[in-house]
């Protein structure tokens, strides 16, 4: 059976694109055969760090969000990882609606997991609760907790989208923070984390030993977080 992974959450900056270059990292580690689609047209995470495994996929295009579908079809036991940019969801929705997709998906065997990824504010929870009303069982979900800005979500603890999600057996996956000027070297040098934790002899400003252990010790409890969740 292939899988589907969309990681969305329409809020922009909540860490999108690195919960999509983490999974593709964790595929590559594990040996897990995947196939990325990037939709950011101006500054795509998977076509920069990842660019042997992603290709572009145009959201307002029916024809270029086909493919993620046929893949899925052509090739079965692959993942299909789809990092959606900011601000997506509705072309995407559409064409999840009227095309069918979910249907065919369930024809083929497809399995389609939906990837919110979320900070602490209200926001990220407003936007939660209205997937649950369009989608509601229709798919499988993950909530990242991304604790890029804070570590405590008490605004979804205390409201009744933490219920909804709950009802629809939604898995929860917490991603801790990497400390900053570690994650930022690595953008600046467009690292993929494989070469994040390993020396770069050749650059300056390279990662330095202790650099590149925090990003091995974060990686591992990602890692353990996606082996809870299973991809």
């Amino acid at each position: 059976m292939s899988t589907i992974h969309f990681i969305g959450g329409e809020k922009g900056g909540v860490g999108k694109s690195v919960t999509a270059r983490l999974l593709a990292q964790y595929m590559i580690d594990r040996q897990l055969p995947f196939i990325g689609f990037d939709t950011d047209r101006s500054h795509g995470a998977l076509l920069r760090y990842y660019t042997d495994f992603a290709s572009p996929t145009i959201i307002d295009s029916y024809q270029s969000l086909d493919a993620i579908m046929e893949v899925a079809a052509e090739q079965p036991g692959k993942r299909i990882l789809v990092d959606l940019a900011a601000q997506t969801h509705h072309p995407l929705a559409r064409w999840i609606d009227e095309s069918g997709v979910l249907e065919l998906a369930s024809e083929l065997g497809i399995s389609i997991c939906y990837w919110n990824v979320m900070d602490s504010g209200k926001d990220s929870v407003d936007l939660l609760g209205k997937l649950f009303d369009q989608f509601g069982t229709r798919l499988n979900y993950v909530l990242v907790l991304n604790q890029l800005r804070d570590d405590s979500f008490n605004i979804l603890e205390n409201s009744d989208v933490k219920a909804r999600a709950q009802s629809l057996n939604a898995k929860i996956f917490t991603l801790k923070r990497l400390h900053a000027p570690v994650m930022t070297k690595i953008d600046s040098n467009s690292y993929s984390f494989w070469a994040a934790k390993n020396k770069d002899a050749d650059n300056a400003n390279g990662l330095g030993l202790l650099e590149r252990q925090r990003v091995k010790m974060w990686l591992d409890s990602v890692y353990k977080e996606f082996d809870a969740v299973g991809v």
